[in-house]
């Protein structure tokens, strides 16, 4: 991941609507979810989501797909590590970063 696509990325997780879209379709996982389901589990009218879900896509953090008449929407995974790996690149000065079990680097 490139700068520039990591400030996209950011860019479009800094609203709450769409962050709050971003992480029911993480919840979701690997099946991901119609925009009527998601909709309706986050309480937002489906222009509103539809609108986000653009920007997201726009940003390479979700993926679209149709399914005869449906739409099923996903989280990009990949693209999502590639954002954290990003961010923690050299989160150790240069040094081979070492993890706890909860995933939080012990040598900073």
């Amino acid at each position: 991941m490139n700068e520039d696509q990591a400030i996209s990325a950011l860019s479009a997780l800094a609203h709450p609507q769409r962050l709050r879209t971003f992480r029911a379709l993480v919840v979701a996982g690997v099946p991901g979810l119609m925009p009527s389901v998601l909709a309706e589990q986050l309480g937002v009218a489906r222009n509103t989501l539809s609108f986000h879900l653009k920007e997201l896509a726009h940003a390479g953090l979700v993926s679209v797909e149709q399914q005869g008449r449906n739409l099923i929407y996903r989280a990009d995974f990949s693209r999502m590590s590639g954002l954290l790996g990003y961010l923690t690149e050299h989160c150790c000065q240069g040094a081979p970063c070492e993890a706890s079990e909860s995933g939080v680097c012990t040598t900073c």
